[in-house]
């Protein structure tokens, strides 16, 4: 049964890809939405790793059962309660957004998982998580985690114009997608601005936290921000096309390697799913989330999709459609190709 797997001593956790993701209050429909995007286009089996407040549980169980098991049986899924091994917990919960502190501790409570691809609720894939898990493979001798920059031009990036703590490189860098080799994280000893030797990441996060809570503004983003400020080795910085937000279109268009080679994961801050200040984000929000599972794609995803371009070409974001369109076909054809090879194939025995 999909869920009572444990995801530390099967065979099949070792050859999954772990997809982790965070959610309290009422972002229960947008985690659906992102796992969803996760299982339609990916190739390798997938591990999900849930974090959720309890009130949730129940919810997520019954709306993953409802999925087809052409579907399900592409993952297994783990729920834990939101815990904190460090510190207040009180303090850690309004850290910014409800429970996002989370994200900090997964090294110390997934003991069991090597690596791990953390996304915010509000991220969709474009493409197939195999893409962005071989950047894994990527990683030289002392990096432990990959993310993207918070901005692409420093002067109107927020950590270059308003940080009062340390941040990572020129720009900064943005948490809601982060690939992290977590058996790394727990064997390193980090540098610090509080004692000459290092601490571990659980040593670390509490008095961290305590010496610049009156300094930051992203909460467990400014945090990881200052972490690898003192430990820039340990950072692969990937391009922006693998954390695409609305800040790379709405002042017009800056993310090169999405206009070269399209959007690869979408981030959707902001919550621009939700209002119609950025209706190109929430056209793609809205089509995977009415798609139904066992359509076609190009006719129940691809072509619904082009159709609501069309309204927001008014728009900065929506003057660019070929960056949120071109991974997304390349992706749905390949999606395509494979079931025809593989229903050609079948019929060929006979």
């Amino acid at each position: 049964k999909v869920g009572e797997e444990k995801h530390s001593k099967e065979p099949s956790s070792s050859q999954c890809m772990h997809l982790a993701v965070v959610a309290c209050g009422d972002r229960l429909e947008e985690t659906l939405i992102m796992l969803k995007s996760a299982v339609l286009f990916s190739n390798r089996r997938l591990c999900f790793h849930i974090f959720a407040e309890d009130s949730l549980k129940p919810e997520f169980e019954k709306k993953l059962k409802e999925w087809p098991s052409s579907y399900t049986k592409k993952f297994e899924y783990n729920i834990y309660p939101i815990t904190f091994s460090v510190g207040n917990a009180q303090e850690w919960k309004k850290l910014f957004k409800p429970c996002a502190a989370q994200r900090l501790f997964l090294p110390v409570i997934l003991k069991d998982v090597d690596s791990l691809l953390y996304v915010d609720t509000d991220v969709l894939f474009l493409r197939p998580i195999d893409d962005i898990w071989h950047i894994l493979k990527e990683f030289n001798s002392t990096q432990l985690a990959a993310m993207a920059p918070e901005h692409e031009i420093p002067k109107i990036g927020w950590y270059s114009r308003f940080a009062r703590h340390p941040y990572y490189g020129t720009t900064g860098v943005n948490s809601g997608v982060m690939l992290m080799n977590l058996t790394r994280i727990r064997n390193t000893h980090f540098k610090n601005s509080m004692i000459p030797s290092g601490l571990t990441w659980e040593e670390m996060l509490y008095p961290l936290y305590q010496k610049y809570k009156n300094y930051i503004t992203w909460g467990d983003q400014d945090l990881l921000n200052i972490i690898f400020y003192f430990n820039p080795e340990c950072l692969y910085v990937f391009p922006c096309q693998w954390n695409y937000r609305p800040d790379h279109c709405m002042y017009g268009s800056n993310c090169k390697g999405a206009e070269e080679e399209g959007v690869s994961i979408l981030h959707g801050n902001r919550g621009v799913y939700h209002d119609d200040k950025q209706p190109t984000f929430k056209a793609l929000y809205e089509v995977i989330r009415d798609f139904p599972f066992e359509d076609n794609l190009f006719q129940s995803l691809y072509y619904p999709l082009q159709s609501k371009f069309l309204d927001t070409v008014h728009t900065l974001c929506g003057r660019i459609p070929q960056v949120f369109l071109k991974q997304i076909e390349k992706t749905m054809k390949k999606v395509y190709e494979n079931r025809v090879i593989v229903y050609l194939g079948a019929n060929h025995r006979y």
